[in-house]
């Protein structure tokens, strides 16, 4: 299980590498995960997500 801060962390990396394109990449590695049928995967990026919604939306939390 990947920690809240492991979460945070990825979702600010990849709004680093990605900037206005980070939905797309999470959207894209979802995606990907499906396919393989990796659930965990997938749960873990929706989790980054809802992460980078938050922290786009400026609310920097979770709702």
């Amino acid at each position: 299980m990947i920690s809240d801060r492991e979460l945070w962390a990825c979702a600010n990396e990849v709004m680093h590498q990605h900037g206005a394109d980070a939905a797309l990449h999470v959207a894209e590695r979802i995606g990907a995960l499906v396919l393989a049928g990796d659930v965990a995967g997938v749960t873990a990026w929706k989790e980054v997500a809802r992460r980078i919604d938050a922290l786009q939306s400026g609310s920097g939390t979770l709702n």
